[in-house]
Order: structure tokens, then C-alpha cells, then sequence
């Protein structure tokens, strides 16, 4: 599982907030702080840079479930 949710409240963001500086839908955000949809390169990237934490506070496992 990831912790974006969890980071991105610590950070005080809303969900929408985040999905609309990473440019990307709320429904995708939603779907991959769930586990439902993997994050994509591109998207890990983003939200590593906007929310400013390394990549495996994010991704503690390394990778995304699907």
C-alpha cells in the first residue's frame, strides 16, 4: 500500500488540490491513494515533488498494487 492520503493530509492538502497540481483527475488520485490504479512514473515523480518527501515514504514497498 501506499501513504500518499496519509502524507499528503500531514501536508494539508486536499485530495483536489493535489490531483490538480499534479495534473491529473481527483478520480484517478482517488483510485491510486486506494490501490485501485497504480501510479504511474509520471505521477510518482509529481507527487514526490509536490509533496516534497522521498520516493519510498510514499512507496514503502517499492512498487504500487493494483
Amino acid at each position: 500500500m501506499n501513504r500518499i492520503k496519509e502524507v499528503r493530509i500531514k501536508k494539508g492538502l486536499s485530495q483536489t488540490e493535489l490531483a490538480r497540481r499534479a495534473h491529473v483527475a481527483s478520480t484517478n488520485l482517488s483510485a491510486v491513494e486506494c490501490g485501485r490504479l497504480a501510479a504511474w512514473p509520471k505521477l510518482r515523480k509529481s507527487l514526490v515533488r509536490i509533496l516534497g518527501v522521498p520516493e519510498y515514504e510514499l512507496f514503502p514497498n517499492g512498487h504500487t498494487e493494483v
